[in-house]
């Protein structure tokens, strides 16, 4: 029920932090991944990783700020690569300031990489699966921040509570499609977009001391999970969000 080989997946942001480790769980899991991030050369060192486990992965250079390009991006890589059985949403960006500090360009920037490009990319997605009768499985990469605030993440946040709502929106579209849309939201995880906040000494005891399982949480904390909810074990899971925060948000 586990098994996902034969199986392809699409991970945005799949080159570095919980994208990476969300792509080297699929590829234990036997799928073919291709990743899609701005930066070559992270995307280099990425497949080369997930080569020495599959040989079967690539990557694909795209900034996925520009959304009205997506469409045809995608186009592009169902003829190069065939239908995807599995999308992973999990490229993001923050800007940390103030709100009243915040440029329009830098909310429109936030909003444009972390929402507008999920929603655009999956339903190019959907659209294909649906074309060709075929089953699939969606996960959406949330944050803590659907659910709480803290200073500075305003845009940040805005734009994963929106997600959270678009993995019931998908849900419901799409469910008589047997295509199945899950959220995973990740608590404190050691990645290059924390890095300010883990290596700050005071904030990263703070983090500790508030999570119940007492540390802050790895990449390779997610992609089981990820597994999971594109396998057969999770059939009759969709419209969800699962948390692994360690327990941050149980307790006071």
């Amino acid at each position: 029920m586990f098994d996902l080989k034969g199986k392809k997946a699409l991970v945005t942001g799949g080159n570095s932090g919980i994208g990476f480790g969300i792509a080297k769980a699929l590829v234990q899991a036997g799928v073919t991944v291709v990743i899609v991030g701005k930066d070559n050369k992270k995307n280099k060192n990425a497949i080369s990783e997930l080569k020495k486990i599959n040989g079967t992965c690539n990557a694909v250079q795209f900034d996925l700020q520009n959304c009205r390009k997506i469409p045809a991006f995608f186009k592009s890589l169902l003829v190069k690569s065939g239908t995807f059985d599995i999308l992973i949403n999990c490229a993001g960006i923050t800007v940390r300031k103030r709100a009243d500090l915040l440029s329009i360009d830098e909310w429109e920037k936030v909003i444009a990489v972390n929402l507008t490009s999920c929603f655009v990319l999956t339903t190019q997605w959907a659209k294909s699966l649906i074309k060709k009768n075929q089953s699939g499985s969606c996960v959406i990469v949330l944050s803590l921040m659907s659910e709480v605030a803290r200073p500075t993440t305003s845009a940040y946040g805005a734009s994963k509570a929106a997600l959270k709502q678009l993995v019931r929106s998908f849900a419901v579209d799409w469910g008589r499609f047997n295509i199945r849309v899950n959220g995973i939201s990740p608590g404190y995880i050691k990645t290059e977009l924390t890095e300010p906040l883990y290596t700050d000494s005071e904030f990263s005891a703070w983090v500790m001391k508030r999570t119940p399982l007492g540390r802050w949480g790895t990449p390779e904390d997610i992609g089981p999970l990820a597994v999971f909810l594109c396998s057969d074990a999770a059939s009759f899971i969709t419209g969800h969000t699962v948390f692994v925060d360690g327990g941050f948000l149980a307790s006071l």
